[in-house]
């Protein structure tokens, strides 16, 4: 337990500095958001497999405080990324660490999933770190709006735990007609469909 001399200087931010897709990133984090004190390994076995092109445009579904949305906005500087979460902190946290890494074609904003994200056919990638918790409903419903969000041609990409590594398969191939696994890890999966 903590006294109360300790909760201003853990009201304070954290500071995490970290290399995505090649580039340097200061992020601010919190207490309270997902994965505060440092990157994930999921965020970073998912950051060795994707691939962006300079001018697509990128959807960081379930952002947290932006390490993935942000190194995808460094490597599409002519395109854009939209970064979502239905945490206002976290949205809140990655709008100030796309202003203290100098990145100005990224915005994030709330919205539960798709909601608040109105674009058919928009995206050339979506990307996420899926959350273990997410029920079969909610990511049914967020494949299908994937799909729509998605160019003809565009990808979706998520990294999971293992345990939810057959269930990605069989909807991608579901949803997208087609599947490819990049890589499984010791404890997650990177799953990849296409558009067609």
């Amino acid at each position: 337990m903590f006294m109360r001399n300790d909760i201003n200087k853990l009201k304070q931010d954290l500071s995490i500095k970290t290399n995505l897709l090649n580039h340097d990133l200061t992020l601010k984090t919190r207490w309270g958001v997902f994965s505060p004190r440092a990157i994930d390994d999921g965020t970073i076995l998912l950051m060795k497999y994707v691939q962006v092109n300079e001018t697509d445009k990128c959807l960081d579904l379930g952002c947290g405080y932006g390490p993935i949305g942000l190194a995808v906005a460094k490597s599409c500087p002519k395109g854009e990324v939209h970064l979502v979460d239905k945490d206002f902190v976290a949205v809140e946290l990655s709008n100030i660490n796309a202003k203290l890494n100098h990145i100005d074609n990224a915005k994030a904003y709330l919205s539960d999933a798709f909601l608040s994200v109105q674009k058919d056919l928009y995206f050339d990638q979506i990307i996420s770190n899926v959350p273990a918790k997410v029920g079969r409903e909610q990511l049914s419903i967020i494949l299908y709006d994937a799909f729509d969000a998605l160019k003809p041609g565009g990808k979706i990409t998520f990294v999971t735990i293992n345990g939810l590594r057959h269930f990605i398969k069989d909807n991608f191939k579901s949803v997208f007609g087609n599947y490819k696994k990049l890589k499984q890890g010791q404890k997650y999966t990177i799953s990849q469909a296409i558009k067609k």
